[in-house]
């Protein structure tokens, strides 16, 4: 009896020791991509925003493929919301992203992302570009270009937005 009491300790200990967490990989970016919530304000706005009077943004994708960004120009809130699709892109650590603005307008943009997990909170380099309507001469930038490829480089990185992750 005691063999089997012991026996059945072991298992329990097993599968307790096996049995994963509802929170593994729910913040690596690695699993999950630009899934939270991000801010960017100052010189991490892309210049190019930062030239049309952007001095902060708030985006927030959620986990079901929906997203809402917020930009804020001397003090009044733009508020932009739909949904994505983001795919590794087998370069380096770039993703692919696809947002389909639903409100408050209908605009398709495409473009990519990286996030640096190495710092504490996690940092984003971010650059899309409208496809939908299309607007003359502005193609999205792609992972094998890498970061400053809009247009085939023609904007140089003044399209590159920065974020940091908001930890709650």
């Amino acid at each position: 009896m005691k063999k089997y009491l012991v026996l059945a300790v072991m298992f329990s200990v097993a599968l307790v020791a096996c049995e994963k967490s509802s929170d593994d990989d729910s913040n690596d970016p690695q699993k999950i991509g630009i899934v939270g919530e991000w801010y960017s304000s100052g010189t991490n706005v892309a210049p190019l925003l930062a030239y049309l009077g952007i001095d902060s943004i708030y985006a927030k994708f959620n986990k079901d493929n929906t997203y809402l960004v917020e930009s804020f120009k001397d003090g009044a809130k733009t508020t932009l919301t739909g949904t994505y699709v983001q795919a590794k892109s087998g370069v380096g650590n770039i993703w692919n992203i696809t947002l389909n603005q639903t409100s408050p307008s209908s605009i398709t943009s495409q473009g990519i992302f990286e996030i640096d997990a190495t710092k504490n909170p996690y940092t984003m380099n971010y650059e899309v570009a409208q496809t939908e309507p299309q607007i003359q001469g502005v193609t999205p930038p792609t992972a094998q270009g890498g970061f400053g490829s809009t247009s085939g480089g023609a904007y140089g990185t003044t399209n590159v937005q920065k974020y940091i992750k908001i930890v709650r």
